[in-house]
């Protein structure tokens, strides 16, 4: 049995489950709504503000879609009860980020600046940089698997260089730092 797969998905309070046809789980909460289509050979029961999941074999399809089917709902009830958040810091002179609306605008160091489009779902506001301090992004979300994949796109724009650490990178993010060349060695 799934170790993730086997335990029951609690619902906190004023959060609704419904389970529409074609095994289609619909997640309501303060924050938003969300949906996920579960495979259907995994069984979605819901019962005294718990879901559960079960598979019909130990194949090892079954196996993987028990636990991943879990998790995604899991995930979905967290994000409409709490939410997400992400903390993006900039790193580098001369690094700044602008949020006007749904339109991101990065300075990190090309000849011109790159503007991202986010999607609605998500918001995002950048705090006022004090001096000697990285200009940092906070972007939040109810659903957690765009607000990764965003991240991560903001992340490539310019993504952190080994010797000095410039670039965007996590919030608490520890990089792996190399030595660079030491002058005159012999």
């Amino acid at each position: 049995m799934s170790r993730i797969g086997k335990l029951p998905v609690s619902l906190p309070e004023k959060v609704s489950v419904e389970l529409l046809p074609g095994n289609v789980v619909k997640v309501k909460g303060p924050l938003g709504e969300l949906s996920q289509k579960v495979d259907r050979d995994i069984t979605v029961t819901i019962e005294d503000n718990e879901i559960k999941f079960t598979r019909p074999t130990d194949k090892p399809r079954h196996r993987s879609m028990h636990g991943l089917y879990r998790a995604l709902i899991n995930n979905m009830v967290i994000g409409v009860s709490k939410g997400y958040e992400t903390k993006q810091e900039l790193v580098g002179v001369g690094y700044k980020v602008a949020v006007q609306g749904q339109i991101v605008n990065f300075s990190l160091g090309y000849s011109h600046d790159i503007q991202l489009m986010l999607p609605k779902e998500i918001t995002a506001e950048a705090s006022a940089v004090k001096k000697g301090e990285n200009p940092v992004l906070v972007m939040k979300s109810i659903d957690k698997q765009l607000l990764g994949q965003v991240a991560a796109k903001v992340r490539s724009l310019r993504k952190p260089e080994p010797y000095k650490g410039k670039g965007i990178k996590f919030v608490g993010e520890q990089l792996r730092r190399k030595a660079g060349k030491t002058a005159g060695a012999k």
